[in-house]
């Protein structure tokens, strides 16, 4: 129940920042992410495409618009899902005034878009019959496929002269950000059905299209507090790797190193685990790769984060531990992930990481108070079991004594971490739970010793005649000693002076002291063989219970020492 409280708990104060939990599961794996792998458009970027020019393929001006008319007819009467480039096309046409210019062309056929080719083709014929291939892509894609381009308005044989001179006029656009495609056409097409890849070819390059994609406002901000609480942040980007950087570098990341997909695909298996670890900016990825690098992250030991929200990052979002989208990303994105959120603002991302790791260490309060303190109690009833005359408590003490204990425990999700836990990731280490039961268990048991040698020889306690009140010492002591571990356990830290938990805490397990004291006082305590205590019990309790935070003090400090670390 605690641990499903934490982490509803958790979604809850996600919800208020505007972000949607689908897998609850996801709040402690945001805690324990030490690497995000983000897509760039959309996601760095401000995910309002424009498109900024369009220009020959000589570079000079398109003064007639007539690589916007054929980016147009290939965004229009392509049937795909249109991605962000085809509808800033079509919204820019719309502003001219120009969308008419599609009347007098019918649709033929189209070869659609793939992320192998990362090119797109529709077959189109005007009212005379004459009928052509309209091709827009990635620069190198398109490049491979054309035979000819036209240069200062002649139609010339694409030689790598001009090929370089085509690559260089791209690549000035990509060091200003902006994504550069390419736009191709061939005439006179006398196949009249069934067109395939196999038709792409021997293309005439016409011109260049050139969109701008800013990165958010929040983006670098968002970077620099995730670096802070260690999280690496690395680009997967299927964009060309000159944008790929240029967005990079806007936004605050290393882009020294860097891999493109081409790259990967000829590299050995060996010498790209390597270099995946330290790479920041991958370009040019195929959906396949993207799932490929998270594997390999994974694989390391790292808890991946994937923020995406196209088509193209279903398969990652899947893959990764934690799958991150945006509210206008694509149905297959937002099915994939197990968070969304409903802002553009990246400065929630560090409040998930925050919220995660608060979840994560209130978590792990629960399971190590609950676990060392059970451990303990074993010890001290089998001790007791050896050497009284007589029950050191009966089953319906142990139930009413368990039951406060856990009620005790319910405000753990409403309590906070100290600022130092915050500061890196955190994963789940099942040998260290064992660590801390057996180090830590046995020291309530010693004070529960202490509490029978006192019930026995300062207040008699020593026939079944006295049982009542035996059980009566031990009742009180043990249920104060088992709240008191909430505080002791929960920060790394001096109890009440250097850290103190939240007022619901600290309401919740006084109010169970209380309870537990005045039991013994009451007529239902009487029902359940419990019996007043003498005033002079009071004093040995204060002692034993202060002896038990000190020695449970001292054994932390010398833990930490040893295994550096608590929770």
């Amino acid at each position: 129940m605690i641990v499903t409280a934490n982490l509803s708990k958790g979604a809850l104060s996600m919800s208020k920042k505007k972000t949607i939990v689908k897998n609850l599961n996801a709040i402690q794996n945001f805690g324990a992410m030490n690497i995000l792998c983000t897509d760039k458009t959309g996601t760095l970027t401000c995910d309002k495409i424009v498109l900024e020019k369009y220009i020959n393929a000589d570079g000079s001006n398109d003064e007639s618009k007539r690589i916007l008319r054929h980016a147009y007819f290939n965004s229009y009467f392509q049937t795909g899902l249109k991605n962000l480039m085809d509808k800033a096309i079509l919204s820019h046409v719309k502003e001219l005034k120009l969308e008419h210019l599609k009347d007098a062309y019918t649709k033929v056929d189209e070869i659609p878009f793939d992320f192998i080719r990362r090119r797109m083709s529709v077959v189109i014929e005007d009212k005379q019959g004459k009928r052509q291939i309209i091709t827009k892509g990635a620069v190198e894609e398109m490049l491979s496929i054309c035979s000819h381009t036209e240069f200062n308005g002649e139609v010339q044989s694409l030689t790598d002269k001009l090929k370089v001179k085509a690559q260089k006029i791209s690549e000035e656009m990509n060091r200003k950000g902006m994504r550069v495609l390419a736009v191709a056409q061939k005439s006179y097409i006398e196949k009249v059905g069934n067109f395939s890849v196999s038709d792409e070819k021997e293309m005439v390059l016409i011109g260049f299209l050139a969109f701008l994609d800013p990165p958010k406002p929040s983006a670098a901000e968002a970077i620099k507090q995730l670096h802070e609480y260690g999280v690496e942040v690395k680009i997967l980007s299927g964009d060309n790797d000159i944008v790929v950087k240029a967005i990079g570098r806007q936004v605050g990341i290393d882009t020294s190193y860097s891999l493109t997909g081409p790259d990967i695909e000829n590299m050995d298996e060996a010498i790209l685990k390597k270099r995946v670890k330290t790479t920041t900016c991958f370009s040019k990825l195929t959906p396949l790769q993207k799932t490929q690098i998270i594997s390999i992250l994974q694989e390391q030991e790292n808890t991946v984060g994937f923020l995406g929200d196209g088509i193209n990052d279903a398969a990652a979002l899947r893959q990764s531990d934690i799958g991150i989208s945006v509210d206008s990303a694509v149905d297959i994105a937002k099915e994939s992930a197990d968070i969304i959120l409903l802002e553009k603002d990246l400065m929630v991302l560090e409040d998930g990481v925050l919220e995660g790791r608060k979840t994560f260490g209130n978590i792990n309060k629960y399971i190590k108070m609950t676990a060392s303190s059970n451990f303990g109690n074993m010890f001290s009833v089998m001790f007791a079991s050896a050497f009284l005359p007589f029950l050191p408590m009966m089953p319906i003490h142990l139930l009413i004594q368990n039951l406060l204990y856990d009620i005790s425990q319910t405000t753990i999700p409403f309590d906070r971490m100290d600022p130092e836990f915050l500061r890196r990731p955190r994963r789940w280490d099942a040998s260290d739970l064992k660590r801390f039961m057996i180090y830590i268990g046995p020291i309530s048991s010693i004070f529960d010793i202490v509490t029978y040698l006192v019930m026995w020889h300062v207040f008699g306690c020593n026939s079944p005649e006295h049982q009542s009140l035996f059980q009566s010492g031990w009742f009180i002591e043990g249920l104060l000693s088992q709240t008191l571990i909430v505080h002791m356990i929960r920060t790394r830290k001096i109890p009440f002076i250097q850290s103190r938990a939240t007022w619901p805490v600290i309401g919740m397990t006084t109010l169970v002291m209380v309870i537990g004291i005045v039991i013994p006082f009451t007529s239902f305590g009487a029902s359940i063989g419990l019996q007043a205590l003498p005033l002079s019990y009071f004093p040995w309790l204060v002692g034993i219970l202060l002896s038990y935070c000190v020695l449970t003090q001292l054994v932390k400090n010398w833990y930490i020492r040893k295994f550096s670390g608590w929770l």
